[in-house]
């Protein structure tokens, strides 16, 4: 019997947390339901942990590379892997909910051909919330393809977590995956290189995401001021004006990121010059942006906590961002302690 739903993760080092989310995922488990991990070439003891709940439950499947390939294409050798009719590409650090694989299937009704599933941001020990949800929705939604505008506005934040994605296999696999290779959201390129597919939202947060703790957070300069804006900026299937409300076309030029940046240690002089030494801009905004990167990182942290705690409340996850660094001040923390965390 092909299986309804294959839960599809990609790890690598991961030993210490894997466990803990499998815990989660195995005791939902039906026989309708499969799980592939594909390990990049863990270094750690990730194989040790997945190994005992393979080999005690044949509805896990444990695909072990030898060589790491990345992410993305990690992602997709899993869905290469998996049996089922849909695949949820599921994280490996993260927690599902109870009740949150039944939640899932009832939403698969052989129609649609993606689910995002709504998610609540925890802080890395889940002991504090920063965001109670990622899709602000009080009940399920639907879109049709005509409908890729909004799709882009109401769930692009969500979706660049690739956990909260249950994607029709068929449909993924009809699509240009390879051009999305190294981009760090495959599954984004997936839904919105061309038609958007039929898509349900599951209002309900089922995933608590345990953040601060992805592999990618050195690289969060990188990614977010050049990656993200690039390929979400590459969609010729949604307009302008929809991706101007996810993110700015170049928002490394937004003086205040930079500052932030360099309040959480991602802006630095070698950032300058790898990234915005030979871009055209002004010769007002080139001597600032280089200020910037020169600022005492404690001063940009203090300032930059600061504002958020004063100016915009909201931004807790921000102020998460800074009370972490190695920059962080006393006053830093006692924002942070003030925002619940």
């Amino acid at each position: 019997m092909q299986p309804r739903l294959s839960i599809c993760i990609a790890t690598l080092n991961r030993g210490a947390f894997i466990g803990e989310t499998l815990d989660t995922i195995v005791r939902q488990l039906r026989d309708d339901i499969e799980v592939v991990i594909v390990d990049g070439a863990s270094k750690d003891n990730t194989a040790e942990v997945v190994d005992r709940y393979a080999e005690s439950d044949p509805r896990v499947r444990y695909i072990r590379l030898p060589i790491n390939s990345g992410v993305d294409q990690d992602y997709d050798k899993a869905v290469d892997h998996a049996r089922g009719e849909y695949c949820w590409l599921m994280t490996d650090d993260d927690l599902l909910k109870p009740g949150a694989v039944d939640r899932v299937l009832a939403a698969l009704d052989g129609r649609v051909e993606l689910v995002v599933v709504n998610t609540e941001v925890r802080t890395v020990d889940f002991g504090g919330a920063l965001r109670d949800t990622l899709v602000a929705k009080c009940e399920d939604t639907e879109y049709n393809p005509e409908d890729a505008d909004q799709l882009l506005v109401d769930t692009a934040h969500a979706l660049s977590f690739i956990g909260c994605v249950v994607v029709l296999r068929g449909f993924w696999q009809s699509r240009d995956r390879a051009s999305y290779y190294g981009s760090l959201f495959i599954h984004v390129g997936v839904i919105f290189q061309g038609r958007t597919p039929r898509t349900r939202v599951i209002a309900e947060p089922l995933i608590s995401i345990r953040y601060g703790n992805a592999m990618w957070t050195p690289s969060g300069f990188e990614i977010w001021m050049f990656k993200w804006p690039s390929l979400v900026w590459s969609f010729d299937s949604v307009s302008s004006a929809a991706k101007s409300r996810i993110c700015a076309r170049e928002p490394w030029r937004q003086l205040r990121k930079l500052w932030l940046y360099r309040g959480i240690g991602g802006y630095a002089r070698a950032e300058y010059q790898r990234y915005l030494v030979g871009m055209p801009m002004t010769s007002f905004k080139r001597v600032l942006s280089r200020s910037i990167a020169g600022v005492p990182a404690a001063l940009a942290n203090t300032a930059s906590s600061l504002y958020c705690g004063l100016f915009a409340r909201h931004a807790r996850m921000n102020i998460y961002d800074l009370s972490r660094s190695p920059h962080a001040t006393f006053i830093t923390r006692a924002v942070a302690r003030l925002a619940g965390y």
